[in-house]
């Protein structure tokens, strides 16, 4: 078993040990949750390896879109107490992630990528899509990506 961690992990694992002396129940339950996704994904595979900051990145986006997703779907049901807690455990993670882009920056990065390709139709948007989407590396959920690519090809 590996005991190296990327230095954002690290500092995760700092600021669960300091969520729980300071008794923030919310803060220490997210970052317990979170570790626990970077060890199954860094067990993930034929053997363990150690995590870049990149890869804990895309991994704690992934829990953050499910943070995003289960609030919604309380808030649909009508269970504001639990959607109220989701969005606390959203808010710890997004304290991690890189800030997120304004739909002003995303649609500048995705028209570069559409001048970039030369893609002049919507049947190019996989083109595009390859393009931008290492450019946006973890600022912006796939889902508004794919929206403003499409917005661009059918304008």
């Amino acid at each position: 078993m590996t005991t190296e961690h990327s230095s954002l992990e690290q500092r995760l694992h700092d600021d669960l040990t300091t969520a729980i002396r300071g008794r923030d129940e919310i803060g220490a339950a997210t970052l317990r949750m979170a570790l626990t996704a970077l060890t199954n994904e860094a067990k993930s595979g034929s053997e363990e390896r150690a995590l870049s900051d990149d890869e804990v990145i895309t991994v704690l986006g992934r829990e953050a879109k499910k943070r995003r997703e289960a609030a919604t779907a309380y808030d649909d049901a009508d269970r504001p107490e639990l959607a109220a807690r989701e969005r606390a455990e959203l808010a710890v993670l997004e304290g991690y992630l890189p800030a997120q882009l304004s739909d002003d920056e995303l649609a500048a990065l995705v028209a570069a990528a559409v001048a970039e390709t030369g893609a002049d139709s919507p049947k190019a948007m996989g083109l595009v899509m390859k393009a931008v989407t290492p450019k946006v590396a973890g600022r912006a959920e796939g889902g508004r990506v794919a929206a403003a690519v499409k917005a661009a090809l059918s304008s």
